[in-house]
């Protein structure tokens, strides 16, 4: 039997096979830790026999046990075949995938919603997502064509936080623009061209989805088409903002502004 759990948790580091079986894996002892305290369903761990001999480790896999998630002690030859780093981690879960549909976001009044059209970069997504958790928004919604969050990089990148933050994922641009209709949210690409005005004179307080593009071209002709255009000076040499620190610096204006902008006034 355990060879057959670290048979799919090595298979689990191909896309396909993540999106077939619904599963993906968390690794590392804080990552862990995280997945305990969400509602995420947990269907086994493998893990290593040091992982018992630390008091952080020992508490994680009692806690483990006894939220009836099956445990596999495992040599580290072994576990290296199912891990996806270099370095191993100690402990891997192996978790079902939460994905929510854009009907299923809450309805609230003035949401905050983060759209990534096409970024690749997993690292990238995972960095974003992990923002949008630390700034409050509301959720993350990730167009077709866009990287694949269950992979092992985007998960470690996001930090525990794709577990806080509902994350919408494959949605098509047509469905994206009748949702933001019906929700009253006004669609923002941060972009750079002639049409675009500074971040910092956009009104970020009505309900606002902000749509982060391809770290190479940038927001889809469609989608900037049909939405206002934001961009962020620059007055160094430096040609472009890598995408996560643009979602950064409008995600951070955006809670300036609905947070302590009318204690200024």
């Amino acid at each position: 039997m355990t060879n057959v759990k670290i048979k799919q948790a090595a298979g689990l580091q191909n896309r396909k096979k993540r999106e077939k079986e619904g599963l993906f894996v968390a690794e590392g002892i804080r990552l862990a830790e995280m997945a305990v305290e969400s509602s995420w369903n947990m269907v086994y761990a493998l893990y290593m026999s040091d992982m018992e001999k630390q008091p952080r480790g020992r508490a994680l896999l009692e806690r483990l046990e006894h939220d009836g998630c099956p445990l596999y002690e495992v040599p580290e030859p072994v576990y290296r075949k199912a891990s996806g780093t270099d370095t191993p981690q100690g402990i891997l879960l192996v978790m079902e995938q939460q994905r929510y549909s854009l009907s299923e976001l809450p309805v609230r009044e003035a949401p905050l919603y983060v759209i990534l059209d096409g970024v690749q970069d997993p690292g990238n997504a995972g960095t974003i997502i992990r923002t949008a958790d630390a700034a409050g928004a509301d959720a993350v919604i990730l167009l077709c064509g866009t990287v694949d969050v269950f992979g092992e990089k985007a998960v470690r990148s996001s930090m525990g936080s794709l577990f806080h933050i509902p994350v919408c994922m494959d949605v098509a641009a047509e469905d994206l623009l009748a949702f933001s209709a019906q929700r009253n949210v006004e669609l923002l690409s941060a972009a750079l061209d002639q049409n675009a005005r500074p971040y910092w004179e956009r009104d970020f307080r009505p309900g606002c989805a902000i749509v982060f593009g391809n770290e190479g071209s940038g927001v889809s002709d469609s989608l900037l088409a049909r939405t206002d255009h934001l961009y962020i000076p620059m007055y160094g040499r430096a040609e472009s903002l890598n995408v996560g620190a643009s979602a950064s610096i409008l995600l951070y204006e955006a809670i300036r502004q609905r947070r302590y902008s009318s204690q200024q006034q």
